[in-house]
């Protein structure tokens, strides 16, 4: 509890940024598809993306970047022995604008993941316990910290290479940690993000023990801020995504993130928030606060499909805005939850709707208020086991 209390202490202290942070980039690999404009026809069309796997819905990729990931397998040798965690990532960056915007040096790298080389584990635990021994690869290819290190192997960089889990939050942690380089000029550019690839039987099956797994077979399985359900429907997907951050605005910038706000708060239970989520009700306080804001244009919920996380979130939401309440929606009644990655691609969908000026609603919850001749101001929500929350708030550049 005191190490709780001096870190909420400490969240309190937050100082504006000194810099202007602009995202100067941003590409995924989900369900969605990997082009931007595949990814927002994606989210234009209102169609979920589940199929079946392992006698459960799950959000799974396309057979054309099934055919990606090969081809990447094939292309360098020693990618052949890579969780495929690790080839998303690898995917995700390999988008020609990168090369071309970032710096030369002091170039850092936080990728992270919930769950890590989540198949290649399965696949050599299991070989373990029949045959008594593992392959020579199995210590160096299911360490968390060989996402962000091949990435930057990929990109030619020299510099940090950051790797870690914070669940379902990881990837909003990661930008935080990108922020914090990026302000003590410790870094010129940082790329952030989040890859999982823990569509397995293992997996799926923590997930139906825990009681969390939708049952509905509708196509619509995953009833995301459908806040009177009584039934928990969570679906998992994969994906990864990355963003570039730098410090200023040019003419590169597709968002500029003007606050961010990041608590935890004392475990009630392994697997939920508080009943009024105090960690989201903090996070997204102290967003506000260094953004100078009273409120925003839309908010990018976590939303799991869970029934106390989302009403917990919704209820902190409805504490902070009270009758300012802005726009909401949430992307995982279409691509399901993708853990660590889940955080960025909803900062991906943000920065979408900020460039095409149109909000993409959510069908089950309908907005009181009208959508603003201008979308101007995000603030996009994640939060992981434990209740470490993050709230990010992003602007339009002008």
């Amino acid at each position: 509890m005191n190490i709780l209390w001096r870190s909420c202490k400490f969240a309190a202290k937050l100082q504006p940024l000194q810099h202007p942070i602009s995202i100067t980039h941003i590409s995924s690999v989900s369900p969605l598809g990997s082009k931007t404009e595949d990814v927002w026809q994606s989210y234009r069309s209102g169609t979920s993306f589940f199929s079946e796997k392992h006698g459960v819905k799950v959000a799974a990729l396309s057979k054309d970047l099934e055919v990606a990931i090969a081809s990447l397998r094939k292309e360098n040798h020693a990618y052949k022995n890579l969780d495929r965690a690790v080839l998303l990532a690898l995917l995700a960056v390999k988008h020609p604008q990168i090369k071309e915007i970032l710096p030369t040096e002091r170039v850092g790298v936080n990728i992270g993941s919930s769950r890590g080389a989540t198949s290649l584990f399965e696949s050599y635990h299991k070989q373990f316990i029949t045959e008594n021994k593992v392959s020579p690869f199995t210590s160096p290819t299911t360490t968390t910290g060989n996402i962000s290190s091949w990435v930057g192997q990929e990109l030619g960089l020299d510099g940090i290479s950051i790797d870690q889990s914070v669940t379902c939050s990881t990837a909003m942690h990661a930008l935080l940690n990108g922020i914090a380089w990026l302000q003590a000029d410790m870094a010129d550019a940082f790329i952030v993000g989040g890859t999982e690839a823990a569509l397995t039987p293992f997996t799926s099956a923590q997930m139906q023990a825990m009681k969390l797994y939708s049952k509905s077979p509708n196509k619509l399985a995953c009833e995301s801020m459908r806040f009177q359900k009584k039934k928990n429907t969570m679906i998992l997907g994969e994906g990864a995504a990355i963003a570039v951050l730098e410090r200023g605005v040019s003419e590169k910038t597709k968002a500029v993130v003007v606050g961010y706000g990041f608590a935890s708060e004392a475990l009630e239970h392994n697997s939920s928030i508080s009943e009024n989520a105090d960690c989201f009700q903090k996070s997204m306080q102290r967003a506000l606060t260094l953004a100078e804001l009273e409120t925003i244009d839309a908010i990018v919920m976590h939303a799991p499909g869970t029934v106390k996380g989302d009403k917990a979130e919704k209820n902190a939401i409805d504490i902070v805005f009270k009758n300012r309440l802005p726009l909401l929606t949430s992307n995982k009644w279409l691509v399901g939850h993708t853990f660590a990655a889940s955080g960025i691609l909803s900062i991906e969908m943000a920065i979408l709707m900020l460039q095409h000026n149109k909000f993409i609603e959510n069908p089950f919850f309908a907005n009181a208020r009208h959508l603003p001749k201008q979308l101007k101001t995000i603030m996009i929500n994640a939060v992981g086991f434990g209740g470490n929350a993050v709230s990010i708030i992003l602007q339009k550049p002008s």
